[in-house]
C-alpha cells in the first residue's frame, strides 16, 4: 500500500506542478480542490473509520500530545528567534508553521499508507482534538498578535470550531454512526475518503511555491528541522511518558511529523505575515516530508 501511495503522490505532485506551469486549470483550481476535500472527503474518512474506535483513557496521550508540543515549538522558536535576531513578522511565521502540523489533509492518508487501515482513527483522534483546535485557538492568536489585528474573542472562537464539517462528522461519528453501516453507505463513504489523496496532491501540486530569498534561507531550514525532526523525535519520549504503545505511539509520532498545516501557512499570507516564507514552509516540507516520514516509520518499527 505504502508504494503505491507514494507512487500516486508523486503522480499528483507533478501533474499538479505541470497545470500550473502551463496553465491549463483556472487559478483558483487549488482552492477548490481543498474545499472539496474539507466539506465532503475529511467527512467521509472521518464517517468510515471513527466508529471503529473504541473510546478509552489511552486516547487521552493522542489528544495531549500536539498541544505538549506547541509548548516545545513555542519554546524552541523564541530561542531561535533571540539567537538569529528573526524579524517579528517571521518569528510569528516560525510559530505556526512549526506547531501546525497537516495532520488531516496528508496525515490522513500517509498514515493509512505507511501504517494501515487500523491506524487511522488515532489519526482522527490526534487531529480532531490536538491540531484543529490549535488552529482555532493558538493559530488565531497568533495571527492576530502579530498581524496587529484584535486577539479573537471566545466567543469568535467557538464560532469558528462549530463551521468546521469534520467536527460535525466527528460528532455523527462517535454517537450515532454504527461501526459496520449498510454497504452501501460503507462503500460510498470510503470511495469519497480514498478520493482525498490525489486530490490533495494535485491541490498542493497547482499552489506550491519554493522560490526564496538569500535572508529568508535561514529561517526556513530552522522551522524545517524543528517541524520534520526535532518535533517527531520529542513525541516519542511524550508517547512514552502518556503510556502510548504500538499502534498508537506510531500514529502519535507520524502525525507530529508531517508537514506545515497548509491553512496555517495560508492564514499568514492572507495577514501579509512572511508570505514567502509561509509558501516555502509548505512546499518544501511536503517534499521533503516524502523522505522523513518513510524514514520515522523504519525508525519506529524497529524491535526494541
Amino acid at each position: 500500500m505504502a508504494f503505491d501511495a507514494f507512487a500516486l503522490i508523486l503522480t499528483m505532485l507533478g501533474l499538479g506542478m505541470l497545470f500550473a506551469r502551463l496553465r491549463a486549470l483556472p487559478e483558483t483550481s487549488a482552492e477548490v480542490l481543498n474545499r472539496v476535500v474539507l466539506y465532503v472527503c475529511l467527512p467521509a474518512a472521518v464517517l468510515t473509520y471513527v466508529p471503529r474506535l473504541h473510546l478509552d483513557a489511552s486516547l487521552i496521550g493522542l489528544m495531549a500530545t500536539p498541544w505538549l508540543l506547541m509548548l516545545a515549538s513555542w519554546a524552541l522558536v523564541s530561542l531561535a528567534t533571540r539567537v538569529c535576531g528573526f524579524a517579528r513578522d517571521v518569528h510569528a511565521v516560525l510559530l505556526i508553521c512549526v506547531t501546525l502540523a497537516n495532520s488531516s489533509f496528508i496525515g490522513y492518508p500517509m498514515v493509512r499508507a505507511l501504517l494501515g487501515d487500523a491506524a487511522l482513527p488515532y489519526a482522527v483522534v490526534y487531529d480532531q482534538f490536538g491540531t484543529f483546535l490549535l488552529l482555532s485557538t493558538f493559530g488565531l492568536y497568533v495571527i492576530a498578535r502579530y498581524s496587529g489585528d484584535t486577539p479573537p474573542t471566545a466567543a469568535q472562537v467557538l464560532a469558528r470550531i462549530a463551521r468546521f464539517p469534520p467536527l460535525w462528522a466527528l460528532l455523527f461519528a462517535l454517537l450515532l454512526m454504527p461501526e459496520q453501516p449498510p454497504s452501501w453507505i460503507g462503500n460510498g463513504l470510503k470511495q469519497l475518503a480514498d478520493a482525498m489523496l490525489p486530490l490533495v496532491m494535485l491541490a498542493v501540486g497547482l499552489s506550491i511555491r519554493l522560490r526564496l530569498s538569500r535572508e529568508e534561507l535561514t529561517p526556513l531550514g530552522i522551522g524545517l528541522a524543528l517541524k520534520l525532526l526535532v518535533m517527531p523525535a520529542l513525541a516519542v519520549p511524550i508517547s512514552w511518558l502518556l503510556g502510548l504503545q504500538g499502534t498508537m505511539l506510531q500514529v502519535n509520532v507520524l502525525e507530529s511529523a508531517m508537514p506545515t498545516m497548509i491553512t496555517a501557512a495560508a492564514l499568514a499570507i492572507s495577514h501579509r505575515l512572511a508570505p514567502r516564507l509561509a509558501a516555502a514552509m509548505v512546499g518544501y516540507g511536503i517534499l521533503l516530508s516524502l523522505v522523513t516520514l518513510p524514514a520515522w516509520v523504519a525508525v519506529l518499527q524497529q524491535p526494541a
